[in-house]
Order: C-alpha cells, then structure tokens, then sequence
C-alpha cells in the first residue's frame, strides 16, 4: 500500500497512515479508501482475538479528511463514486468487527476527524494537534453517515459547538471534553496506545463486536442501504 502501512505486533493491527509528506495530510481519495478497504479485509480475516489502532507516522497531521483540491477536479459521476466509497468507509470502520482505537499524534480535521470519532477509543497527543469539524466554514454539509459517526461522541454540547461553529479543540480542550478517552506527551501516546489495545484483545471478538454495534444500529443499516443489503 502506498498511503498507508498494515503491521501485526504480538497480535495487534496498527495501520500507519504514511501520506502525510508534502501537504498531502493523510487525506482522503480513491486510491486511499481503497487502501482502507483492503486494510480491513485483512484485518477482518484475521483469526482470532485482536485490536487495530489507526495512527500515523506524521507528528502533525493524524488526517485532514478528504482532498477537497482532488475531489474537485473529478467528473460528476467520480465524485459520487467516491463519495459511496467514502461513507462505506467509514461505516465498515465504526462496525469492524474488533475492537479500534485512533491514535491520534497530530491535526484530525473533518472527515480525519469523523474517521477518529468511529473508533471505539480515542487517545491523543497532548501538547500538539487540535480535534475539528470545519465544515460549516468550507462549507460542506453532513450526511446521514457523516452525521451518525459524529453523533458517536458522547458530549453533545461540545459536538453542538464543534459542528455549528468550526472550533478547533486543543488534546487538553478534547479530554476535558470527552471528545477523547485520554491524552499522552508524543512518546509516551504510541505506548499508552498499544497498552489499551492489549488490554481489549483479551476480550472474545465477537461479543465484543456484537456488543458495540448493538449500541450503532442506525450505522447498521447506513451500511445495508450502501452495499444494497436493506
């Protein structure tokens, strides 16, 4: 893959997000959620109890969401693609059957954001890095899946700021928040990362999983309408 890097260390998946170099961000095209799309059919194959932890190599930008530079230069028909593309994504990532963490060292704004928002634990840099949804400044409307994946942070008062007006939230603002589980100075955030993903790759996969997506039915069935399941 050339965006991002699959590893298996003593059972658990870190997948390192590597396209962060020359302004790129780590954000989203085709060829990424493709990329993520593959990661996840490995993931997913893998037998027996495990963890993923989504992190990035970059010690600025966790993900800026998509390339909106890139985006506008599709044809009509590419952007819808992508956009379907898009929203399985994010919908496959929040019902993945293990447990997830977002190991967030730097800048997750919009749609890095929201990706960071379907994971079932958040964990953040401390002294660098702010958690935002832009979109009312792009501006750029929520969709049904956007929108449910945001809905999965448990402050609804910080989510009614974040979304109604743009702010970007420090990893101190974030914890206080409950945007986030925890904050870590940069070396120690890996190593706090992979000590939680430890701990819930000793729980059975599948009640762990079963558990969990009880609780996003609405994801569910967002999912069932995009791969024509409903």
């Amino acid at each position: 893959m050339s965006t991002m890097n699959l590893t298996l260390k003593d059972g658990i998946h870190i997948l390192t997000l590597t396209n962060a170099a020359n302004g790129n961000d780590n954000t989203f095209t085709t060829e990424v959620m493709n990329e993520y799309m593959a990661a996840f059919d490995r993931v997913e194959s893998y037998q027996g109890n495990s963890a993923l932890i989504i992190t990035c190599e970059d010690e600025k930008t966790f993900s800026t969401g998509i390339n909106l530079a890139w985006l506008a230069e599709q044809s009509t028909q590419g952007k819808a693609n992508f956009m379907q593309n898009f929203h399985k994504m994010l919908c496959r990532f929040a019902l993945l059957n293990i447990p997830t963490i977002a190991c967030i060292n730097g800048n997750a704004y919009a749609g890095g954001a929201i990706l960071a928002a379907g994971a079932d634990f958040r964990l953040m840099r401390e002294d660098r890095g702010r958690f935002c949804f832009p979109e009312v400044n792009i501006p750029l409307p929520f969709t049904p899946v956007t929108r449910s994946l945001v809905n999965l942070l448990p402050n609804k008062q910080a989510l009614k700021n974040m979304l109604l007006t743009g702010i970007a939230y420090t990893g101190i603002e974030s914890e206080a928040l409950n945007i986030v589980d925890s904050i870590h100075p940069l070396d120690e955030l890996q190593i706090a990362a992979f000590k939680l993903a430890k701990v819930l790759a000793t729980k059975d996969r599948a009640i762990y999983t079963s558990i969990r997506n009880d609780m996003r039915p609405e994801i569910q069935t967002l999912l069932n309408e995009l791969t024509g399941k409903a």
